[in-house]
């Protein structure tokens, strides 16, 4: 029987594609550090603070992932439309030229459902050594902030970081954080 291919050919083609393939796949989305710094202190977490300004640059069709940020982040849309998405079911569009607030008790994910490429800006405050981002492997929603959300059967919705037997455990949890 006849060899189409040689062994060492194969090796070639098949290193090719997967380049290919993961070169694409890396473009998809790409977040560039611009500056990062700390605060001695900061009234805003009553202590040391991190900033972090970064650019980040989505394709088409593409999205961040599920996650939350500890801190607060302050967003600039200069591209495209970001499409952010709640883990507890809240949709809102951003344009260029607008700007936004996350809160790090939003588990959400920024979607480019556009043509072009989405790109934002970001600046990021938390408390010292803090992790930059937290995934999680599907939409979650919580946790509770406020009593306030306890109510009208909101409790139910919550699934982060626990779920509430009633009302009076929502409660109890924004109080104590147990």
């Amino acid at each position: 029987m006849k060899k189409i291919i040689s062994r060492p050919r194969l090796i070639l083609v098949l290193s090719l594609c997967a380049i290919t393939l993961f070169g694409v796949t890396a473009y998809a989305l790409t977040t560039t550090r611009l500056a990062t710094g700390t605060m001695a202190f900061s009234e805003l977490f009553n202590g040391p603070t991190d900033v972090r300004m970064s650019k980040t640059v989505i394709g088409p069709g593409e999205n961040t992932g599920w996650h939350l940020h500890p801190g607060v982040l302050y967003v600039i849309v200069t591209r495209g439309t970001l499409t952010f998405e709640s883990g507890c079911g809240g949709v809102e569009n951003y344009s260029p030229g607008q700007a936004f607030t996350e809160h790090s008790t939003d588990i959400h994910r920024a979607v480019n459902y556009g043509s072009e490429n989405l790109e934002f800006y970001v600046t990021a405050i938390a408390p010292a050594g803090s992790p930059g981002r937290i995934n999680f492997d599907g939409p979650m929603c919580g946790p509770p902030v406020n009593t306030g959300e306890c109510k009208d059967e909101r409790w139910r919705t919550f699934n982060y970081p626990r779920t509430f037997e009633n009302q009076g455990d929502c409660v109890s949890f924004v109080n104590t954080g147990r």
